[in-house]
């Protein structure tokens, strides 16, 4: 299983949810898209952090995770 995978996909759909979830507010909207990616994306962060305690116990992680899923798919 690919956690580094699974925890990139979680951070870019929690950062993709973020301005959805604003934007629903300000048109004063139901956020129901934005407050599904939230739960689809902060359940995949948990996963992995689940998983594989020691390699998700940082802030640093984040950009580690992220450069390594980039590197193995462009090679």
């Amino acid at each position: 299983m690919d956690f580094d995978l699974i925890f990139s996909g979680g951070v870019v759909l929690v950062a993709l949810a973020i301005p959805s979830l604003l934007s629903a507010w300000t048109n004063r909207e139901a956020p129901r898209m934005s407050a599904v990616m939230l739960l689809i994306g902060g359940s995949l962060i948990v996963w992995a952090m689940k998983s594989q305690p020691a390699t998700y116990s940082t802030f640093s992680a984040i950009p580690d995770s992220m450069v390594r899923v980039v590197g193995r798919y462009i090679n």
